[in-house]
């Protein structure tokens, strides 16, 4: 059963919102989350254009607390953006050094094996 989700509708609540699109096959699970504002974006890694594409990161608009719960169940998970990393390290999701910054910012991978 899918749980209910807070809906985002203020303007001024994009600031706290993150964008979060899960991909199920078989037993692996994908989840793309980041901060709802970088979404369209291109940031630069190195000499390399970072684009932070709707296809890969868009999907539901969420809180932090109920990204955390999508990410805790994901087999690979791929974090962009301040709030959304902070979170995952505040909940000891991922570790400082495992952080990069593209164009400042953070970008953090788990991988369950």
């Amino acid at each position: 059963m899918r749980r209910l989700r807070s809906p985002i509708t203020h303007t001024r609540n994009l600031t706290l919102a993150i964008s979060v699109k899960v991909v199920k096959r078989g037993k692996d699970i994908l989840v793309a989350a980041c901060d709802a504002e970088l979404l369209g974006k291109t940031l630069k890694f190195r000499k390399t254009d970072f684009p932070v594409r709707r296809e890969f990161y868009g999907g539901e608009t969420l809180t932090a607390e109920e990204a955390l719960l999508e990410i805790q169940n994901g087999t690979t998970v791929n974090l962009l953006g301040e709030k959304i990393v902070r979170h995952a390290l505040k909940a000891g999701l991922v570790h400082p050094e495992a952080v990069l910054y593209v164009s400042g910012i953070p970008h953090a991978l788990i991988v369950k094996i």
